[in-house]
């Protein structure tokens, strides 16, 4: 996985109820882990932009509650630095959910925007999203 050109700071705990932001029938989703994620041993962890997390559904459409999908932060609230200086926050915590192991989006199209980053990583994202922050 591509690395991140920002100083990307801790957004989002494991446990976080977030928004899915894209059209794939889920609602709000919990984070269960982060995958590749590193922390210091005993310590829980923690998601951040472009990162690639497991998500279990906890709103939507009545066939996918509580099926576990992979997915990747698109948005999130807590604002992070970007290497010209400026910084960046989101006014909520957004996923974007995976039907497969290589980013492949669920859905069809994202709504409101992703940060560039995320877009910089997962390109098959970056297509399907209305626009780039």
């Amino acid at each position: 996985m591509k690395g991140v050109s920002a100083k990307l700071t801790r957004g989002l705990n494991v446990g976080s109820l977030v928004l899915a932001a894209d059209n794939s029938g889920a609602r709000i989703v919990k984070i269960v882990s982060v995958k590749g994620g590193k922390t210091r041993r005993g310590r829980q962890q923690y998601a951040k932009i472009g990162d690639w997390v497991k998500v279990s559904v906890r709103k939507g459409i009545p066939a996918m509650k509580g099926e576990v999908f992979d997915a990747v932060v698109i948005r999130q609230r807590k604002s992070f630095r970007r290497k010209t200086g400026e910084r960046v926050a989101f006014t909520d915590n957004a996923v974007a959910l995976l039907k497969d192991e290589k980013g492949n989006p669920k859905g069809t199209q994202i709504k409101g925007p992703i940060a560039r980053e995320v877009a910089d990583r997962w390109q098959f994202i970056a297509k399907i999203a209305k626009f780039v922050v």
